[in-house]
């Protein structure tokens, strides 16, 4: 399981951000990065609402040093967030991700004008999740 974030005190520099809605993602997702590095901590947000929330609430020693946004999450989509956060300087370098199981080239092309860093599909097969996960930890890494 993911560890708990508590919004006191600085957050370490190796915290990850995922807006992810769907439970079985998010332990998918939760088994792999833990099979990579378990110095990471994520932490799951199931509602897009909820994401802008709590980076709202951050200060900003406390800010993830990845972003990842499922496209299609309640509340508001991946899209919508990067909107409300793209005009922010504090989120400017921070990495974002969108990543869906939609192929859409116009969702992708809309996410990556709003500041996405990456369109990224969600993969079948749990090889493919494990080359993404190390992509999105490379980000953080950079």
């Amino acid at each position: 399981m993911p560890q708990k974030v508590e919004l006191e005190g600085s957050l370490p520099s190796k915290f990850i951000l995922l807006g992810e809605d769907d439970p079985d993602d998010e332990e998918m997702l939760t088994e792999v990065f833990a099979s990579i590095d378990r110095s990471f901590i994520l932490f799951f947000v199931n509602n897009g609402k909820e994401v802008l929330s709590l980076l709202e609430k951050l200060k900003e020693d406390q800010m993830p040093c990845l972003i990842v946004l499922d496209y299609n999450m309640p509340g508001l989509n991946g899209a919508d967030i990067l909107k409300e956060i793209g005009g922010n300087p504090i989120y400017k370098d921070i990495p974002k991700i969108v990543w869906s199981t939609s192929g859409s080239e116009k969702f992708k092309k809309t996410c990556l004008e709003l500041g996405a860093a990456d369109y990224v599909i969600k993969p079948s097969c749990n090889k493919d999740l494990e080359k993404i996960a190390r992509y999105m930890l490379s980000l953080c890494l950079a």
